[in-house]
């Protein structure tokens, strides 16, 4: 028996469509600043796998360049965290942070039992609503059992809910008679994406958004330790082969953390972060395009009220713990 390797005749249609899916997605960006080019880039997929538009020959390059566009996004996602901006956040602030993922990842896989949802599914859930989105999602989906539907769903339940708390979090910090910086902490804190969380920052200030970005950095960190665990978790309770187990520890933690440490460094300079940034985005939106375009619309409707149900549930968990945690420590 053979195996047949990817050729560049086999993969190159994937890449191609994968490409176009990342410049319309830019495109929308720049027609309506309020969504995001990973959010754009989620919803195209979608509408491209679900709709007789994206050629089958595509469809083994697209899913190929998916987990690569994702392993290397998470690994330049890195260079967004200086260690020396977030010790000054005080230590109530980190330990906001800590309470709340803590809180949101553990409460989330519990939700998840209760709705007798899919491990996988309720994995994933659990680490991007905690803890930063898309990205954090497609950290995990490399080391925990699931199936492609099951990454595309939790994609689409962090955008849907992160792009609700844009409106919901200025709103509900004016009713509750909150101050401008504890609304950008509570951003921080509370919201899936980092775009989501500068636009529900920015009806608070520029300030509030410079706070929130960093608290937001500050749940980032907390990734690699998360996914490492998990992978241990994953290692014990597989009864395979060795080589069938996932990593140890996944090399692209590793290179996560390796970035980290080159950006703390500060020796980086600004042109060099901006350009790291844009790249990141870039990678990213290309693998939730691959993703979304997995997304079969029959199968998500099937499980959808459970779904969403712990998408409303994972978001109202996360975001009273970061705002009790705010006012009792932070």
């Amino acid at each position: 028996m053979t195996t047949s390797t990817p050729t560049r005749d086999t993969v190159s249609p994937g890449i191609a469509v994968l490409a176009t899916g990342v410049a319309a997605a830019y495109l929308v960006n720049q027609a309506f600043p309020a969504v995001s080019a990973l959010t754009a880039a989620v919803v195209l997929g979608i509408v491209a796998g679900n709709l007789p538009i994206l050629p089958d020959a595509a469809r083994p390059g697209l899913r190929r360049a998916t987990r690569s566009l994702l392993r290397c996004g998470v690994v330049l996602l890195g260079l967004q965290l200086a260690v020396p901006e977030l010790l000054g956040l005080g230590a109530g602030t980190i330990a906001a942070i800590v309470l709340t993922v803590a809180v949101g990842f553990l409460g989330t896989l519990g939700l998840g039992r209760l709705l007798r949802l899919p491990r996988g599914l309720t994995v994933l859930v659990a680490t991007g609503f905690s803890i930063c989105g898309a990205s954090a999602i497609a950290a995990m989906e490399g080391v925990v059992r699931r199936k492609d539907s099951e990454v595309a769903t939790a994609v689409a339940l962090v955008t849907l809910y992160g792009s609700l708390a844009i409106f919901a979090v200025p709103l509900a910090g004016s009713w509750l008679g909150l101050d401008d910086l504890l609304v950008g902490r509570w951003a921080g804190l509370a919201v899936h994406e980092v775009a989501q969380v500068v636009a529900a920052a920015a009806p608070a200030g520029a300030a509030a958004v410079a706070v929130a970005a960093v608290v937001k950095l500050g749940r980032v960190v907390l990734l690699a330790p998360i996914v490492t665990g998990m992978s241990l978790r994953e290692r014990r309770a597989h009864d395979g082969p060795e080589g069938a187990r996932p990593p140890l520890v996944p090399l692209f933690v590793l290179g996560f953390l390796a970035a980290a440490a080159v950006r703390t460094t500060g020796l980086l300079p600004d042109a060099a972060l901006g350009l790291a940034r844009t790249v990141t985005t870039v990678l990213l939106a290309g693998a939730l395009f691959g993703l979304g375009s997995s997304v079969r619309l029959r199968a998500l409707l099937a499980t959808g009220p459970r779904a969403l149900l712990l998408g409303l549930l994972s978001t109202l968990l996360v975001g009273c713990t970061a705002l009790g945690a705010l006012l009792l420590l932070g």
